[in-house]
């Protein structure tokens, strides 16, 4: 149809460019529009609406956890910054700073939050000071800025909205219990939600957030093959404590140090849905995650009876998913090509000849199959063919995965493969820093984990050939 034609020739294909595949993608399927400020986006509200199913999914998880939300100021004088040395070193160069309030210049600076560690620190110093105010489980959903020189919408912009959570425990064992459990609430949620199957391991020491003893994290590849770190949860020790004094009366009257985490996804996840997902046709969404489920599009809705008939079906449907009835006066093959592109996973297609015959047209957006169903159990065909979207959509994902994994034994082969194929490439490392940097500064490769799932390719390092310490997947990365 020339509708469809046209939608499909505004698109950059994937194959061509990736990235101007996903900046057309994110404009034409109304995700969002640029702004007036350099590297920030208006989110429109089916972009936002995607953000508050993440919201609402993850919120859950987390008070199912024993969370709470809070909300803490968005600016950060200069000298609670300055309290932990590595944490303000790391983030130094992305800060923005307010000098005035109003005409009259600031006595001391205040940072715009690039993250809240050393506000909930304050904070904590203040209200706890007995093993019966602990642990504190803490959450907020806030934006953050961060002077990104190279931005792109969802991925990396100056200002992105996200959830942070900050907590505080007796000992270093709950503490460790608790990063452990949000990172597999994050993998989790991706993989049963956004239908992305991640990796979990431990970042190296130079690649874990500023200020933490140890970074978690989920690792996801996109469909060009790069690398995306979808969440993090880091373990802080009791460094921030001793900086803020963050102290606390055990149960034998002795002074001790909290120990702390901290843990974070933000609408990069956005991101990571249209990058794993998408085809040339627009967005591919998730059933568990997509604002609209279904379409329902009346066709020749001329024809007598086919508008009621078909706001009908309609309004079955919604008593069970988020349905869209669409009975402007657009063609059917505009309709279509709109809904291709928003990414809804199911449209329903209803005629004159389909309600003659009691039936419906069901069309997949994942792979754009159609099936004919009866009227008569359309509610349990619709569900079922959610959950089987769902479920393909995973594991599409997973084989893109597979399929693009690789082992490097030797640095030769490591090169080889970072030069010829897109992907993961598993392989050793002993453990040593230079290695770490030689492999990125010569192969363009960062180390995106350690995973908890081990595995021996050789004893020896990919880089240096001395003793092995720890297989690491490493790859280009968003």
């Amino acid at each position: 149809m020339k509708e469809q034609k046209k939608f499909v020739e505004d698109i950059t294909s994937m194959d061509v460019d990736f990235a101007k595949w996903y900046t057309d993608i994110v404009k034409k399927a109304d995700l969002i529009d640029y702004s007036g400020v350099r590297g920030c986006m208006v989110i429109r509200p089916y972009g936002y609406a995607i953000w508050e199913n993440i919201q609402k999914q993850l919120n859950k998880m987390f008070k199912d956890t024993g969370h709470e939300n809070v909300y803490m100021p968005m600016f950060i004088p200069e000298g609670l910054l300055q309290k932990e040395k590595d944490h303000v070193e790391g983030f130094a160069p992305e800060v923005a700073w307010v000098t005035h309030g109003g005409s009259e210049k600031l006595q001391e600076r205040l940072c715009v939050r690039p993250t809240s560690e050393t506000l909930f620190c304050s904070h904590y110093a203040d209200i706890i000071h007995s093993y019966r105010d602990l642990p504190k489980l803490y959450n907020q959903w806030c934006s953050v800025v961060r002077w990104e020189k190279t931005t792109r919408p969802f991925l990396r912009s100056v200002e992105f909205l996200w959830q942070e959570g900050h907590t505080a425990h007796a000992n270093k064992e709950e503490a460790l219990e608790e990063t452990e459990r949000m990172l597999n609430i994050y993998a989790k949620f991706c993989e049963d939600y956004l239908a992305i199957p991640v990796i979990k391991g431990q970042k190296t020491d130079k690649e874990k957030f500023a200020g933490a003893e140890r970074t978690y994290t989920i690792e996801s590849m996109m469909h060009d093959g790069k690398a995306l770190q979808a969440g993090t949860s880091h373990y802080f020790g009791d460094g921030f404590a001793r900086a803020f004094d963050i102290q606390y009366t055990d149960k034998n009257n002795e002074l001790q140090y909290v120990h702390q985490t901290s843990w974070g996804v933000s609408t990069r996840l956005i991101g990571a849905i249209i990058m794993m997902h998408g085809d040339n046709n627009g967005l591919v969404l998730p059933p568990n995650i997509a604002p609209i489920q279904v379409a329902v599009i009346p066709v020749a809705m001329n024809k007598p009876g086919v508008l009621e008939g078909a706001k009908a079906v309609a309004d079955r449907l919604g008593t069970k998913f988020t349905v869209k009835f669409d009975d402007s006066d657009k063609s059917p093959g505009w309709k279509f090509s709109e809904y291709e592109m928003k990414g809804i996973p199911v449209r329903v297609e209803v005629g004159p000849r389909d309600l003659e015959n009691n039936q419906a047209v069901l069309a997949r957006r994942d792979n754009g199959e159609k099936i004919i169903v009866s009227l008569d159990n359309i509610e349990q065909e619709v569900a079922d063919l959610l959950v089987t979207i769902q479920k393909d959509m995973f594991e599409s994902a997973k084989k893109i995965r597979e399929n693009n994994t690789y082992y490097a034994k030797d640095f030769k082969e490591l090169k080889d493969l970072a030069d010829n194929k897109t992907g993961f490439v598993k392989a050793m490392w002993c453990g040593d820093l230079a290695c770490e940097e030689k492999i990125k500064e010569d192969a363009g490769l960062s180390s995106r984990c350690m995973p908890f799932e081990q595995e021996t390719i050789t004893d020896k390092c990919v880089c240096c050939g001395k003793p092995a310490k720890k297989m690491v997947y490493w790859g280009k990365a968003y």
